[in-house]
């Protein structure tokens, strides 16, 4: 336990320290993690965007079917990849943010 001002002072310190760690990683997770999804939805408009021009220029029912299918494809296929990025995103997060407690929870036991 504590003895005296200065070692409360010291943890108190101590305590600060890593609050301001821990945060400053959270604002940089997310940041990036803003970025990324910024990034996947100017993507996602884009191929929107050039599926729409295609679908406009089909002379076939077949062509805008085909054309249509792939546009479900890659669109999922963008999805998946980006729930997946954006999930080892927020693990990293997590991780990285739990690293400063370490040492506290280890005093704590």
């Amino acid at each position: 336990m504590v003895q005296s001002a200065e070692e409360l002072q010291k943890l108190g310190k101590e305590n600060v320290d890593v609050a301001l760690k821990s945060f400053g990683v959270w604002s940089k997770g997310a940041q990036a993690i803003a970025i990324e999804v910024a990034e996947y939805t100017k993507s996602s408009f884009e191929l929107s965007t050039s599926t729409l021009e295609k679908l406009l220029g089909a002379k076939t029912l077949d062509q805008a079917v085909e054309i249509q299918q792939g546009y479900f494809k890659a669109a999922y296929e963008a999805m998946v990849a980006e729930s997946t990025k954006i999930g080892e995103l927020y693990s990293d997060l997590y991780k990285q943010a739990y690293k400063p407690y370490e040492g506290v929870f280890a005093k704590v036991q």
